[in-house]
């Protein structure tokens, strides 16, 4: 046995040496539960792997991080690979992870419902932002491959629903990781020069991976940022994506979303064709009643001739006119009979009346009455009012 003495620096070196040459621990799979999971801002991931007994340290470096299709949080447990070393400068060996999936399920299903719940607590979700889709399109904006069958399935149901509507095919890839970026880019490019009334992106069934590039974040914002409404089409009736919840409308099928695009022409033309028929029999009642209120203002006197209705507005004001005339003259007999019931009484109590009949009036020199012989003094110059004149005296006692 070898006593010499080694520095820690070997002693770790060594280490590392023997396990990065053990082919066992350069490729494992560890199962265990994340705990202590941070993320550097380097792009690096530190996080430990846990079970009920033992722990291990693990490190996944930004180029292999960047792989990862959801997000890892402490207590979801996990599969990851990759190689067990020791990290000298600690003495502490560890596993540098190369991938990781979730353990029981899989990562993109696991990232499928992250995002989910990320987009709905922001509200992308929520119907009030949903935007309703124009009745009458004139120009549909088609984004989805152009090589697929989504977009022949869609271009011919258009075509025999509403042959009105002018079709814009904005062609990308719908799968792959270059899919993504263009299907954002033709989400702008739409809304920028605002080339339809309508979006319909999408493409035809596949696995979970075919169908991934519709439930990547930035087409998912790209949707929910566009002015003009968006029918999201993406698989078949069962398949689902983030695209399908952030879009204005979720077509279970291309060709289903062609159908709730447009309105059905053969439908217009009969619902015309019976509006037609409405306003043809409404018009015929309003002419049948306007020809029967001709024939009554026809059929009356007065416009037979017209004459016989002067005439008898002649009659009329004959009657008015003696009607009035008697009236006048029972009100001017009232009021003559009345007048002179009032001279009566006013003549009866008149004082010249009583001066005819052998009265007079005493008056002072100041115009007072004499009432009573008190108010005369001998000497007093006197008044009298006769009834065809005055006499002046002076009284003597």
């Amino acid at each position: 046995m070898d006593n010499r003495v080694i520095t820690v620096s070997q002693l770790n070196g060594y280490l590392k040496d023997m396990m990065d040459g053990d082919g066992l621990l350069q490729s494992v799979m560890v199962t265990g539960e994340i705990s202590n999971y941070k993320v550097y801002p380097s792009g690096h991931h530190y996080f430990s792997l846990k079970d009920s007994g033992a722990a291990l340290r693990c490190v996944m470096f930004r180029a292999s991080a960047s792989r990862l299709r959801f997000a890892p949080a402490n207590g979801m447990k996990v599969i990851a690979a990759g190689r067990v070393s020791v990290f000298p400068r600690d003495g502490a060996y560890q596993l540098y992870t190369e991938r990781m999936t979730p353990d029981g399920a899989g990562d993109l299903a696991v990232a499928f419902e992250q995002l989910k719940e990320k987009l709905r607590a922001e509200g992308l979700f929520d119907p009030a932002h949903k935007k309703p889709l124009p009745r009458f399109p004139k120009r549909i904006a088609v984004i989805t491959s152009s090589a697929g069958a989504a977009v022949r399935d869609i271009i011919r149901v258009l075509r025999h629903r509403y042959p009105l509507a002018e079709v814009v095919l904005l062609p990308v890839r719908v799968q792959g990781e270059e899919a993504p970026a263009e299907i954002v880019s033709a989400l702008r490019y739409a809304n920028r020069w605002h080339v339809g009334d309508l979006i319909i992106t999408g493409r035809g069934g596949g696995s979970i991976e075919d169908l991934w590039a519709f439930n990547d974040e930035r087409v998912a914002r790209a949707i929910y940022a566009s002015e003009i409404p968006v029918i999201s089409a993406v698989g078949h009736e069962p398949d689902f994506t983030i695209s399908d919840f952030v879009a204005d409308l979720r077509a279970a099928t291309p060709s289903n979303a062609a159908e709730l695009a447009v309105p059905d022409a053969g439908e217009l033309r009969a619902a015309l064709e019976n509006a037609r028929a409405r306003a043809d029999q409404s018009l015929r009642r309003q002419l049948e009643r306007s020809r029967k209120r001709l024939d009554d203002l026809c059929s009356r006197r007065v416009l037979q001739d017209p004459m016989n209705y002067l005439a008898d507005r002649r009659v009329s004001l004959d009657h008015q006119q003696s009607a009035l005339t008697a009236a006048y003259q029972q009100r001017l007999s009232a009021c003559r009979q009345r007048y002179i019931a009032l001279a009566s009484k006013l003549d009866a109590l008149s004082p010249l009346k009583i001066l005819g009949r052998g009265y007079a009036i005493a008056r002072k020199t100041d115009g007072s009455v004499v009432r009573k012989t008190a108010d005369v003094l001998p000497g007093d110059r006197l008044t009298l009012r006769l009834s065809d004149g005055c006499v002046a005296c002076t009284a003597d006692e």
